[in-house]
């Protein structure tokens, strides 16, 4: 199924990358590992990734954390940064099976889109994150592999949870496909 880059997804990027800002700055809750937080960004992103496509959540993700890194430091952290955007536009491919705008998000669905979330956060944040930040930044390893699988955690859990209800959510808005019969 291809999604169109229309008006429509233009201004869900920019909304949706407000949104990830304001949800990355005010709604989140600290683990106790400096900088590593239990994020509700990243289920929106799932959401607005899943609704939109790879390209519209690599570009939200990737715009929201750099204007979230700009106004809560002041500067941006490159490596976080880039793989929000990674993070996106997995969740907008694994998303491509997913039927939301039809009102499809059964057992299968979550079950599908649960597993590749769980995976995709464990590479994205665990591997690619901490390798990114040992390279750009010369940053400890152990220090930035340890913030790594707490994010592994705390986001696939927040995904998993959070992630599944907006989607739920949503898809119990849309009209399912063939439910309109004309008499």
């Amino acid at each position: 199924m291809k999604k169109e880059f229309s008006v429509k997804t233009i201004v869900a990027i920019g909304i949706g990358s407000a949104v990830f800002v304001i949800l990355g700055r005010f709604v989140v809750i600290p683990t106790g590992i400096p900088n590593t937080n239990i994020e509700t960004a990243y289920p929106f992103l799932a959401l607005m990734s899943v609704i939109y496509g790879p390209v519209a959540g690599a570009l939200i993700g990737f715009i929201g954390h750099t204007l979230k890194d700009f106004t809560t430091y002041g500067s941006a952290w490159w490596s976080w940064i880039i793989c929000s955007g990674v993070i996106g536009l997995i969740f907008g491919f694994v998303g491509r099976k997913i039927d939301l705008q039809h009102g499809i998000f059964g057992k299968k669905e979550i079950i599908y889109f649960n597993i590749f979330q769980v995976l995709s956060n464990a590479v994205v944040w665990g591997l690619l994150a901490p390798t990114l930040d040992v390279i750009i930044y010369s940053e400890p390893a152990n220090k930035v592999y340890t913030q790594g699988v707490v994010s592994v955690v705390v986001n696939a859990l927040a995904v998993g949870i959070i992630g599944t209800l907006l989607m739920k959510a949503y898809a119990a808005t849309q009209t399912k496909q063939g439910s309109l019969k004309k008499d």
